[in-house]
């Protein structure tokens, strides 16, 4: 498979923090954890659309991991339970 980026779909910051958006100090909330093809010669840099063809303009690049610490699973293991099922299947470890 070629490069992919993990992305996470956030809750929107205003709504979730009365008292401004979350980069005011509050948390993001990850609503849900999506793969998509890397940006040609970007490698980590998500493309325009997730694999299960969601926009990713408004979501957030998730951190990248370390070359050498690839890990059992693309996402993070912490939000296993929001993982996108369309884009867990096209990534081939659903």
């Amino acid at each position: 498979m070629s490069a992919m980026a993990v992305v996470y779909e956030v809750q929107d910051p205003v709504a979730a923090h009365p008292g401004g958006p979350a980069g005011a100090g509050g948390e993001v909330v990850v609503v849900r954890v999506h793969a998509a093809p890397a940006a040609p010669g970007m490698p980590g840099v998500p493309g325009p659309r997730t694999f299960c063809g969601r926009d990713t303009f408004a979501m957030r690049a998730a951190p990248q991991r370390p070359a050498g610490q690839p890990g059992p699973t693309w996402y993070d293991a912490a939000y296993a339970d929001r993982v996108c099922p369309a884009c867990d299947d096209a990534v081939g470890t659903g």
